[in-house]
């Protein structure tokens, strides 16, 4: 497999915050272009066994992924996973006690929400989980969205889910080597998801991308759904000096409120080494299983 691949290695399902099944996502894929594809859920691989399966009877290659959530220089900093065993017991603990504050956190948000006037946020939010230890900012928003607080998701986190606004409360995640390791034992490639979004300064996008790679993280994203232009060419350099294999992915949630559809992405640069060629035993094709054993 060359750079001049569609592959789509980053979205979710209503498995974590996204809207369509595990099912409809691989129909989407397919019917994009997609040619690999992988679903990388919020801390939680329990869709991973349905995309799979929709992914070989809709005849796409997949990569099994995930995203898991880690704190990094007190910022929410996201590591893409792919292609390892999603049964894997230690990476499975990991993400079960990554989940574990998150409706603790959902009712603080709820409380700061109702202190400014918008009541009852945390049972609203609870009708657009899939997954209810998966409560997240993202089900929160659709709440406002429908309820008329906001026109759409984008004002909700501007006005009221960001750090400084009413319904904003930190959580702290899994540590950067933890979840490395998580994907590693598990047999798979960590990639650094959308650096372009977290307001680093240059020596702290510096220190993530060192300690990233010392504890043996192999990728980043270079093309995804929230990077311009600019930073296809900045997160490409960035691939080269640290000697990372780049990754796509659209990180599409919904048909209503991506920016990005799968598989609507630029290609990456031919000077760049595709995540997935250090994946190659990894992938699983639509007629067989992967050549690798777990």
């Amino acid at each position: 497999m060359t750079s001049i691949l569609n592959a789509d290695l980053h979205c979710h399902s209503v498995v974590s915050d996204g809207t369509l099944t595990p099912e409809a996502l691989a129909q989407r894929a397919k019917s994009n272009g997609v040619e690999l594809w992988a679903l990388t859920d919020h801390d939680e691989v329990g869709g991973q066994h349905r995309a799979l399966a929709a992914a070989r009877a809709a005849g796409l290659s997949y990569l099994t992924g995930v995203e898991i959530s880690v704190t990094f220089a007190d910022v929410t900093v996201h590591i893409v996973g792919l292609g390892f065993d999603p049964d894997h017991p230690q990476l499975v603990q990991g993400l079960q006690r990554t989940r574990g504050g998150r409706s603790e956190r959902a009712q603080e948000m709820s409380d700061g929400l109702a202190k400014v006037g918008i009541a009852g946020a945390y049972e609203g939010a609870l009708r657009y989980v899939g997954n209810p230890e998966l409560v997240s900012r993202t089900h929160f928003a659709r709440y406002l969205v429908e309820s008329g607080v906001c026109k759409d998701t984008h004002e909700v986190f501007r006005k009221y889910l960001t750090e400084g606004k009413p319904g904003f409360v930190p959580h702290r995640w899994a540590k950067l080597g933890d979840a490395v390791r998580w994907i590693r034992e598990a047999g798979g490639v960590a990639v650094i998801a959308h650096p372009a979004r977290y307001s680093f300064t240059p020596t702290q996008e510096y220190a993530l991308f060192t300690e990233f790679k010392e504890h043996g993280g192999l990728g980043v994203e270079v093309v995804t759904g929230s990077h311009t232009a600019a930073e296809y060419v900045r997160y490409a350099d960035m691939a080269l000096e640290f000697g990372l294999a780049a990754s796509r992915g659209s990180d599409f949630h919904s048909p209503d409120e991506s920016h990005t559809d799968l598989g609507a992405l630029p290609y990456l640069e031919g000077k760049l080494t595709p995540v997935w060629e250090l994946l190659a035993g990894r992938i699983h094709t639509p007629d067989q299983s992967p050549t690798a054993t777990h």
